[in-house]
């Protein structure tokens, strides 16, 4: 199933078919495949087939898709790669149940939401997390703070996380913990600004047009 919008590619569903294409090195066999790449397909979001056909997925691969959520995983529960760089996910969920869950890459998404960081701490296996390029890495100690809440990670964003690290982030913990409650706050109060800006702006720009046009006003008031 896709929904096309003008000017932007058909946003596609993951379907039986796709699956059973993506699994030719399986020789077609679903119930059994362990990995799958589905990047580049304009995916929309993640629906509970792939959990439903494919159940012994070890490795997911869907970077560079149209995804913004991360949802209907937590039947997978031999997952240990999870790769959705790439994509418009604004927050970390949906991944709790993910006992095996090793590395997850998350690189270039819309992540602002810092403190959902902390949704991974039941993930103990977790060692290797990937955030560069969301706009929470920019928040003051966002690395510390992650450190802190996630202290089993050995690597973030490409980077060692050393003892010593590991070390002070615990010990400020507090101190980081509040510097990205507040730069959190205040970045999501700008994107809200920029919005409203943009928002009135295409009214506006939409009123002139109706204006200079006796034909849409007269359109607009039989609009019920």
């Amino acid at each position: 199933m896709e929904r096309e919008e003008a000017g932007q590619p058909a946003i596609k569903e993951i379907t039986e078919l796709l699956l059973r294409k993506r699994s030719e090195h399986n020789e077609g066999c679903l119930s059994s495949l362990q990995e799958i790449a589905l990047h580049q397909q304009d995916l929309g979001g993640i629906n509970k087939l792939l959990a439903k056909y494919c159940p012994e997925l070890e490795i997911v691969l869907l970077q560079n898709n149209l995804i913004r959520r991360i949802e209907n995983l937590n039947k997978l529960k031999k997952l240990r790669y999870l790769n959705l760089a790439l994509n418009n996910i604004t927050k970390i969920e949906g991944l709790r149940e993910l006992e095996f869950l090793d590395k997850l890459d998350l690189t270039a998404n819309f992540v602002d939401d810092i403190l959902s960081v902390e949704s991974l701490a039941r993930n103990t296996h977790l060692r290797e997390l990937h955030l560069i390029g969301n706009p929470c890495t920019n928040y003051r100690n966002s690395r510390l703070f992650i450190v802190s809440v996630l202290p089993h990670l050995k690597n973030l964003d490409g980077t060692e996380v050393t003892p010593t690290e590991r070390l002070q982030a615990a010990q400020c913990a507090s101190e980081s913990r509040a510097m990205v409650v507040a730069d959190q706050a205040e970045y999501q109060r700008q994107v809200s600004a920029y919005r409203t800006r943009h928002q009135r702006q295409h009214q506006q720009a939409a009123a002139a047009v109706r204006a200079a046009d006796p034909r849409l006003m007269g359109a607009a008031s039989e609009t019920p």
